[in-house]
């Protein structure tokens, strides 16, 4: 017997609650409606669902009519962000633990994840939410591995993605996982956005994200940029700051909200992920031009911060490179 989530076109739930994200709904909401238009066909069949059903506030105080999310046969069911309660009531829980056993997969945009998590649908998984509230998830819900960087996190069936454009990309990663990477290009082309943030991709850039007060600091950060090939030991660090080790690090991590060893292992792994995407330099030769001791400690970098070896960062550039040359 075929599953009905199988049969065109895919259902796709979007779950909604009281003082949701207009944008975190709207956004991905239009991708999918921009799906059915240039494909011709109806592809996705969007239907808007909550606890109860009936008419749902949103985040700027409109109403917007839902279904009650009951019993579906979904493809996929997408959890809105939005304002987050200190707990999500128990039956909006309920329901959407039920119904994600009836759903091929499950996904969530922005505080999304805080919901997913309640219902112990992360545990145990890779997962991302909004960088501002990643910490929060980590510390509520132990189980599950959050990584703060990312625009999205693929792990087995479940789908996690960041803030509000970053649910665009997810639903463009989703689309091209049913129907190949050239339609999800047209889309993205159609709504002038990039086609297509990889999901490894973080959030911020590490040069940007670090922005210390002192002029002092801000040579810091220059420094390890430039000499990426150096130790950059603290002691090294430190004796450029012309500080004491002591005092430097905990200058550095007061002014930038990092450690200098895991600011320098995040600008090496940034240089790192430019090379593996731009050039065709072996990954072996990028990890000595950074300074990572080995290839392995590179992977493993790479890994931790964008979820994805440099091997398959590499492949997937250049599948986007050959499909953006593709007319």
């Amino acid at each position: 017997m075929v599953q009905s989530w199988l049969l065109m076109p895919r259902r796709i739930g979007f779950l909604v609650y009281p003082d949701h994200q207009m944008l975190d709904l709207s956004g991905p909401l239009c991708v999918f409606q921009v799906a059915n238009v240039l494909s011709g066909e109806k592809l996705y069949q969007p239907q808007i669902l909550s606890a109860d059903g009936g008419t749902v506030q949103n985040s700027l105080g409109f109403g917007i009519d839902t279904l009650r999310i009951g019993r579906r046969d979904l493809d996929t069911l997408i959890v809105v962000g939005g304002d987050l309660p200190n707990e999500f009531g128990s039956l909006i829980v309920r329901l959407l633990r039920a119904q994600a056993k009836r759903s091929r997969r499950i996904a969530s945009v922005c505080t999304g994840a805080f919901l997913l998590a309640q219902a112990g649908l992360l545990d145990g998984k890779r997962a991302t939410t909004h960088w501002r509230y990643a910490h929060r998830l980590e510390k509520e819900f132990p189980l599950t591995k959050v990584n703060g960087d990312a625009i999205f996190v693929k792990d087995g069936n479940t789908w996690t993605s960041a803030g509000i454009t970053a649910g665009m990309d997810l639903a463009l990663a989703l689309i091209q996982e049913d129907h190949g990477i050239s339609l999800s290009k047209v889309i993205a082309q159609d709504m002038v956005i990039y086609h297509r943030r990889l999901g490894g991709q973080t959030q911020f850039s590490a040069l940007a994200d670090m922005s210390p007060e002192t002029e002092r600091m801000q040579h810091i950060i220059g420094y390890i940029r430039e000499n990426l090939s150096n130790s950059l030991s603290m002691e090294e660090l430190a004796a450029a700051a012309h500080l004491s080790v002591r005092q430097f690090g905990r200058t550095f991590k007061a002014e930038t909200g990092e450690t200098p060893s895991k600011a320098v292992e995040r600008i090496r792994a940034e240089v790192a992920h430019s090379l593996v995407e731009q050039t065709v330099e072996p990954v072996e030769a990028i990890a000595e031009q950074v300074g990572f001791s080995d290839p392995e400690r590179m992977r493993r970098a790479f890994l931790r911060i964008y979820g994805h070896p440099p091997q398959a960062v590499r492949r997937n550039a250049r599948i986007v490179m050959r499909t953006s040359l593709t007319p």
